[in-house]
């Protein structure tokens, strides 16, 4: 049996909402409150994290991941849950030889700091942000959607070029203004895929309204890189889980073998103290 849900640290603050509803500002948009320790930063050169997630599937009409990987990198854009109503961000980096993520660098925009205060204080003014990975982007068990571009080459250097300078321009987290959706879809638009009109929608909403938007398009001429189909994100929350399940269950009989060592030597120890 695998482990129970984490609870990832965002709240949901129910007389915010309505005070927010009082003053007109919708209670929609995704933020995590508490920051993991970022696998990438703004400030620095990123640090692609080897990852074994989930094989990606063909789709009629789209380009199947395969073997020969004429384009080995790839952009992800996906949504999380979380305590409060989620978080939108982008990952990106290179593929296997089977099409699977092989490393991993997160990118998104979220209020600064573990504590919840910022993230409240953000849906009535500007607060300070952080652009890297916030607690929870990095476990693909609380995923809730996903959208993925592959590219070549030339193409992820041009896309990893424009993120990092958007991470510089990027220095305040707004829940209206200028949030985790406005963030991800400024790199969508820069690669010259469509967006859904409004960032205040559900992160899972935006993100699957990203990929249908790109998905129905008959010509993708002018677009950075090549649209893709992956396994759903049900799927690679049930997987993300059996590994959960697995690991745990490698490490709780570890953890018996050595509770039941250390046993029979106190009392071989004891035994022989008596002698």
């Amino acid at each position: 049996m695998s482990r129970p849900r984490k609870q990832v640290r965002h709240f949901r603050t129910p007389t915010l909402a309505i005070a927010l509803a009082a003053l007109g500002i919708p209670f929609v948009l995704s933020k995590s409150v508490a920051q993991g320790a970022p696998i990438d930063s703004a400030t620095a050169s990123a640090v692609e994290t080897p990852v074994a997630p989930a094989a990606a599937s063909p789709h009629s009409g789209w380009a199947a991941v395969g073997p020969s990987l004429a384009k080995p990198y790839y952009i992800e854009f996906r949504s999380r849950s979380a305590q409060s109503y989620g978080h939108t961000f982008s990952i990106y980096g290179r593929l296997n030889g089977q099409g699977k993520i092989a490393t991993k660098v997160v990118a998104g925009l979220h209020p600064f700091t573990e504590s919840a205060l910022p993230w409240m204080v953000g849906h009535l003014v500007l607060v300070p942000s952080e652009t890297g990975a916030s607690d929870g982007d990095t476990e693909d068990q609380y995923v809730t959607a996903r959208f993925r571009v592959t590219l070549n080459q030339d193409e992820y250097k041009k896309v990893t070029t424009f993120i990092k300078e958007l991470q510089k321009k990027s220095p305040v987290w707004h829940a209206v203004l200028y949030n985790c959706n406005a963030f991800v879809g400024d790199i969508a638009r820069f690669m010259g895929l469509e967006t859904p009109l409004s960032t205040m929608l559900m992160p899972a909403n935006y993100i699957n309204g990203l990929r249908d938007l790109n998905q129905s398009r008959p010509n993708l001429a002018g677009v950075i890189g090549t649209p893709v189909e992956v396994e759903d994100a049900a799927k690679l929350r049930a997987e993300a889980l059996k590994a959960l399940g697995r690991r745990e269950k490698a490490a709780s009989l570890e953890h018996r073998e050595h509770t039941n060592s250390k046993s029979e030597r106190l009392t071989r120890n004891k035994a022989e103290s008596v002698q």
